[in-house]
């Protein structure tokens, strides 16, 4: 088969990446592998969507070799014709307007895209989350309201305040019970970096550190326990945190279950689901990372698990009932 990888930017990759693991499975599986950085789109003369792209072929020891033959631009540059992919995995963040277009556009000429446009469109906001009644999330406020944010605050006392878009942590606060000048701050923080603002209470149990679980259509592979660096409220490993090996209970798969049905409705395949105690606080379905340490600290081959599941459709309703025995109502 043809992969397509959208990226940002090639020589950015890191070893430590999910995306690079990704490659490196579907090299391994036999596919032919393009890696298209986000720039590189054209619409040609004759109407056609085509890209610029690295051809990656044959197989690699491992994925610093790869990295390094792309650094060295030992890769062939090679035009692509989109619309002859028979998959376009979307790995580039932030998700911009022309991305969204250009996905949409290779869907529409049959290539599978994965996640789905309209998946990351609604996903990559946080409102989209805070909105499904029957998933467990903290009580959470998404608004541009200065007075409704300040409101929610003295209601709730110590909250974090993010944006509805965005990822790695940046703009995101902890405001402690009564500090309105701090809260203000935050407040207008997120807001600066565009779009809404999300208002949560601080959930005690983040002191135990935030799971990052993979959720593969509808199944989730394993995760690993992120814990925050001294002085750090966050969890993220760019903002300093680690990874550590962590199990996933029934309780939790069964905890967010719900969330699954709502993914594949809007055509998310591969998301990373952020649990702190027994809430759901993000779903991350824009270039989600977490298959590197997954794999390395459980021993498995999750990278090339998710390849596996990318070669086929996504699973209709029926596959999934069966599957995962939801009922009806859950649909």
């Amino acid at each position: 088969m043809r992969f397509g990888f959208v990226i940002s930017k090639a020589m950015a990759l890191d070893a430590t990446w999910t995306t690079p693991a990704w490659i490196q499975a579907a090299v391994t599986r036999g596919h032919e592998v393009r890696l298209i950085e986000r720039t590189d789109f054209d619409v040609d003369p004759s109407g056609r969507l085509v890209a610029r792209a690295w051809k990656v072929d044959g197989t690699f020891d491992d994925v610093a070799e790869l990295l390094r033959q792309l650094r060295n631009r030992q890769l062939r540059r090679v035009f692509v014709d989109i619309g002859k992919l028979d998959v376009m995995v979307m790995r580039a963040s932030p998700l911009t307007t022309d991305l969204l277009t250009f996905a949409t556009m290779a869907e529409n000429l049959g290539v599978r895209v994965v996640n789905t446009p309209a998946g990351m469109l609604q996903a990559g906001s946080k409102a989209w989350l805070a909105s499904l009644p029957d998933v467990p999330t903290p009580p959470s406020l998404v608004t541009r309201s200065a007075g409704a944010a300040t409101v929610f605050f003295h209601q709730h006392g110590s909250v974090v305040v993010k944006p509805a878009r965005g990822s790695g942590g940046r703009s995101v606060s902890l405001v402690k019970k009564g500090d309105i000048r701090s809260f203000d701050q935050s407040f207008e923080a997120a807001l600066r970096l565009g779009g809404f603002v999300v208002v949560q209470p601080y959930l005690p149990a983040a002191e135990r550190g935030e799971k990052r679980l993979l959720w593969l259509d509808g199944t989730i592979l394993g995760g690993y326990l992120r814990t925050r660096a001294p002085g750090e409220f966050r969890h993220n490993l760019k903002q300093g945190g680690t990874a550590e090996a962590v199990s996933v209970s029934e309780k939790e798969r069964a905890l967010l279950q719900p969330i699954t049905p709502h993914l594949l409705r809007i055509g998310v395949r591969f998301a990373g689901l952020d649990l702190i105690g027994e809430h759901l606080v993000e779903v991350n379905a824009v270039n989600p990372g977490g298959t590197f340490h997954t794999d390395r600290l459980s021993g498995s081959h999750h990278a090339n698990t998710v390849i596996e599941r990318f070669e086929r459709a996504a699973p209709d309703g029926a596959e999934l009932e069966e599957e995962h025995g939801l009922s009806a109502s859950t649909k």
